[in-house]
């Protein structure tokens, strides 16, 4: 691997030194493309290394050897097909050497941002783009060579749509049209949710909403501008992270670990593959049949393989015992130890092979799953949400001058019990073992991190009514019979609420937080001089 560590392009011109920890200072260059990327690479075949690091752009961008093997190992196909011709496909990987602060304010963005899109803290997303074409003028007798995007965003429309851009120009141009590229990536706005974006790249548009935690379950397609008058007409990507029968569950977030594409030669190889322990709670996506005899006691294994299209869905999508799963002949299905809790939607199964003996387009197919999915997904969570509202202190019981009451605690055996009358029997049709479902899903690391993040808004919210109810109080009234102490303390505290509100980005309008400012001039002109210099020194 000393290729690895040694590859080393040339420096951007114009752009400055890197500093060890590979971290830039907010505001420095490529600033506007950190907002989108972490770095370009270009991984090359080496007859006597193997992959190699060929690039990283930009130069000052610091990878650490582990991850630059990762990024090497699984930037190239892992099986034993030809895959001749140009192949996409993405990875995920564990950030590694403790986590880096960021080169910009991610706090804004993921404000916005639905969770499962968000920016992820310690993992990186690649996108790949792979060309393996014949050619005599290399030893080899083949070109060999990935263009990777290492992005913290999953946008996986939206990278891919781009890559299928710059790829085919760079393995002809190479070096000097990436550099290119990346300093018009380095113009783009940044991502900012529930804006529609137009990102200019090697001469044509692409034209982008990035969802919003505010959006309707159909607002996710941007609306072509038409105020605009760009040239030339632009690129309108439906979406920026869902692909062909993708389907995220939106109101969840995905709390445990997984990868898209995973290699014997991953650094976590070990760890996920041991077997002197329960297999892990994570999501691996394989290509080498040496997984199917290396994972067959995994309790959960979906086998893909060539669709057959002679209306047999029905008995592919039949769930099989694991225990089945011994040879690397297979049958493509899913094998599976879990035991569904809920029964199927065969009114569903009956659309989708309609849908396929009228050959219906594939898109329309993907919004039919889609649609059922979120649906599904709603009725399931919207117990949760109202059990967990029914937690928040009432406003009226929000007094200015005393601390805000506290959240009440999630109680499950209560929550059970609130869905004999408000349960998901009265959105949904499908019948089975609700109470079940939810039981394992408290068990599940997806029920904790959907409840940290919903405490953590309900905690931001009961912060922003407390400021709220200050600002709206009397404060000349309260100032009368207190001492300069008492005054100097709330002093204090109204500036520590005015700084979290704002580093937080509470729920609080611009006005109230310019009430509070107005509150602490006014408290403090109250007092005498010396302690107005304390309190506001020069």
């Amino acid at each position: 691997m000393d290729a690895l560590s040694g590859a080393g392009p040339r420096r951007a011109r114009g752009r400055p030194g890197a500093r060890s920890s590979g971290v830039r200072a907010p505001a420095a260059p490529w600033a506007r493309f950190s907002a989108w990327l972490e770095c370009v690479c270009v991984v090359t075949f080496d007859l006597e290394l193997g992959q190699a690091l060929e690039l990283v752009y930009p130069s000052d961008f610091r990878l650490t050897d582990k991850e630059k093997s990762s990024i090497c190992y699984l930037s190239f196909p892992d099986s034993h097909s030809g895959c001749l011709g140009d192949t996409q496909f993405s990875f995920r990987i564990r950030q590694c050497g403790g986590q880096r602060s960021p080169w910009h304010d991610d706090r804004h963005y993921d404000t916005g941002a639905p969770v499962s899109l968000q920016r992820e803290p310690a993992h990186y997303f690649g996108y790949v783009y792979f060309r393996q074409v014949k050619d005599s003028s290399v030893k080899r007798g083949y070109f060999q060579k990935s263009l990777v995007l290492v992005s913290r965003l999953p946008f996986v429309r939206l990278f891919q749509a781009l890559l299928s851009l710059i790829a085919p120009e760079y393995f002809d141009k190479l070096a000097p049209c990436l550099e290119a590229v990346c300093n018009e990536i380095d113009q783009w706005p940044a991502p900012m949710p529930g804006q529609t974006l137009n990102l200019p790249v090697m001469g044509v548009v692409l034209q982008v909403r990035i969802p919003s935690r505010v959006d309707k379950p159909e607002s996710s397609a941007p609306k072509q501008c038409g105020h605009e008058n760009l040239l030339p007409a632009p690129v309108v990507l439906s979406s920026v992270h869902e692909l062909d029968l993708f389907s995220c569950l939106h109101p969840l977030k995905f709390c445990c670990d997984y990868r898209p594409y995973f290699t014997i030669h991953d650094s976590e190889f070990r760890e996920f593959t041991t077997r002197t322990q329960a297999p892990p709670n994570v999501v691996l996506g394989v290509t080498n049949p040496f997984f199917i005899k290396m994972l067959q006691h995994w309790p959960h294994i979906l086998r893909v393989g060539e669709p057959r299209m002679s209306g047999d869905l029905p008995k592919q999508v039949k769930l099989k015992k694991p225990s089945r799963l011994k040879t690397l002949d297979t049958k493509p299905g899913l094998y599976t130890a879990y035991t569904a809790h809920l029964h199927r939607d065969k009114a569903l199964l009956k659309r989708l092979l309609k849908g396929l003996q009228k050959k219906r387009p594939s898109d329309m197919q993907t919004a039919l799953l889609r649609r059922h999915l979120l649906e599904l997904t709603q009725s399931f969570i919207i117990p949760l949400e109202h059990y967990m509202a029914s937690l928040m202190p009432l406003q009226k019981s929000i007094m200015p001058w005393k601390t805000p009451p506290q959240i009440r605690p999630f109680r499950q055996d209560d929550f059970l019990c609130s869905l004999e009358h408000a349960g998901p029997q009265l959105t949904c049709i499908l019948k089975g073992d609700w109470l079940g479902l939810y039981r394992r899903f408290f068990k599940s690391p997806h029920f904790d991190g959907w409840y940290r993040q919903r405490h953590k808004e309900m905690v931001q919210k009961l912060e922003a009514l407390h400021l709220e109810a200050i600002c709206e109080a009397n404060i000349e009234a309260w100032m009368k019979d207190k001492s300069e102490v008492e005054i100097v303390d709330l002093v204090l505290k109204l500036r520590e609420k005015l700084v979290w509100a704002q580093g937080h980005q509470l729920p609080v309008k611009e006005a109230t937080l310019q009430r509070a400012q107005l509150y602490i001039e006014t408290i403090i002109g109250s007092l005498p001089k010396d302690l107005q210099a304390v309190l506001c020194p020069p």
